[in-house]
């Protein structure tokens, strides 16, 4: 893809923001999902709600709704958007010591609401972190990334194997061989 193709930069190389005055408003729809992973004793605190300031998935799931309202206060070139929806839940799997993070999101509108999920994912692992580091410092947040998308030109996406499907074109909908 050319600089000519990157829809966030202009004819000299500047960014911009994008003009979506002329596309339709289609239902928005987007999933991301991350992870924190934590010492087992950790996670266990956090489960049985012994951590000091509090209910750390209650206050995690507020900011990472919170956080999507806000994306474009955050990101940019990102349009500010009306959300219908914005739902944060939490997987404990002991098995692996993590918390799994999955974060919904939909609009009626011109534009996606992919940043949205990802900032709510990323803001709530955050949250986490910084609820739990007095007792962990060493906790991991990572795996942040879209699972899911639908409306708009490009229509559907889904996959756990976001990359691979990418790599195969079918984000746009074409298929590379």
């Amino acid at each position: 893809m050319g600089i000519g193709e990157l829809t966030h930069i202009d004819e000299e190389g500047r960014a911009r923001m994008v003009d979506v005055g002329g596309k339709p408003d289609t239902e928005r729809v987007a999933v991301a999902k991350g992870e924190v992973r934590m010492r087992p004793e950790t996670l266990r605190l956090i489960a049985e709600g012994g951590v000091p300031k509090g209910d750390v998935l209650a206050v995690a799931q507020v900011a990472g709704i919170m956080a999507a309202k806000h994306t474009p206060n955050l990101i940019p070139l990102c349009h500010p958007l009306l959300l219908t929806k914005v739902d944060v839940a939490f997987r404990i799997d002991e098995e692996t010591s993590r918390i799994e993070i999955t974060a919904t999101v939909r609009c009626r509108g011109k534009t996606g609401v992919e940043m949205e999920a990802l900032t709510a994912v990323s803001i709530a692992a955050l949250t986490i972190y910084d609820m739990v580091k007095a007792v962990e410092r060493t906790m991991r947040i990572g795996n942040i990334r879209l699972v899911y998308k639908s409306g708009g030109k490009s229509g559907e996406w889904r996959g756990e194997n976001g990359e691979e499907r990418m790599e195969r074109g079918e984000w746009r909908g074409e298929r590379r061989e």
